[in-house]
């Protein structure tokens, strides 16, 4: 401690001294009763007034940064509750739409909570809170307010697991609406398309795209989504469309299956045709 004295004093020793100089000087002057000698007490004093102020300015402003901090702090946390608030109010909003879904749908409605999502590039699945305690049974189709976001692929007790939209391995018959032109619809790891549609077909973007009435996994016209882009092979002979879902299947947490069960004839023949992941 007495070395880092030392090497201090040695380093800023023309300011100590000078230090000492005013010091001593001050004292001097305030003792005397020469006339100069108090006009320059007064000046003394002034100056020393000034930087005694600019002083407590820089030692404020240092002092301040502790207050910035403390402010800093708080705006995160306010940050992070406004985030909390919107993500309750999103929610709250969802529920209510399923709510009125369930009290208008013709369809019995079972309803389940996200518990986990399982996202790769390809294959998307949800894991749900209820099972065959529940009532579910592989096959049934999942939906939410929005529209379809998928199909229930195995059963646990108390938990399911969902295979969305957004999973290669998932081949859905659709149909356009205004149309009526049919196509199977599949994940492409980025986006879901409809391929192979002959471009003598009458398509057009923004086309509403409905669940088929040829598919047993599937109950007719349950919303799926738009075409969202048409493009056309080299030969110009095929449209291959791409589409944007309805559901936005990242951001939904409440869903609902279907409870409707399957023709198991048929449905097995037709789920041995999805590809397996």
């Amino acid at each position: 401690m007495i070395k880092i004295f030392q090497r201090l004093g040695y380093q800023f020793k023309e300011y100590v001294l000078l230090v000492i100089l005013v010091i001593v000087s001050l004292i001097s002057i305030s003792l005397s009763e020469k006339p100069q000698a108090k006009k320059l007490k007064a000046l003394a004093i002034a100056n020393f007034a000034v930087l005694s102020e600019i002083t407590e300015s820089v030692a404020s402003i240092f002092s301040g940064d502790v207050s910035v901090e403390e402010l800093k702090l708080e705006n995160a946390k306010i940050s992070l509750q406004l985030s909390k608030l919107k993500k309750v109010a999103a929610e709250n909003e969802e529920l209510r739409a399923m709510i009125n879904m369930r009290d208008t749908s013709s369809s019995p409605l079972i309803p389940v909570r996200i518990v986990s999502k399982l996202i790769t590039k390809i294959q998307g699945n949800f894991i749900v809170n209820r099972g065959s305690g529940s009532g579910l049974v592989k096959g049934m189709p999942v939906i939410n307010h929005q529209g379809l976001v998928g199909l229930i692929m195995d059963v646990a007790e108390e938990y399911s697991v969902v295979r969305t939209l957004q999973n290669s391995s998932l081949n859905i018959a659709v149909t356009l609406q205004r149309s009526n032109v049919d196509g199977i619809l599949s994940f492409d790891g980025r986006d879901l398309v409809i391929k192979n549609i002959p471009t003598t077909y009458d398509v057009k973007i923004g086309d509403r795209i409905e669940t088929s009435d040829f598919s047993s996994l599937f109950p007719p016209s349950v919303p799926v989504g738009v075409v969202l882009k048409k493009e056309t092979n080299e030969l110009g002979l095929l449209h291959s469309l791409t589409v944007k879902p309805f559901a936005d299947i990242e951001a939904t947490n409440n869903l609902f299956v279907i409870g409707i069960v399957p023709s198991k004839q048929v449905n097995h023949l037709e789920m041995n045709l999805l590809k397996k992941p």
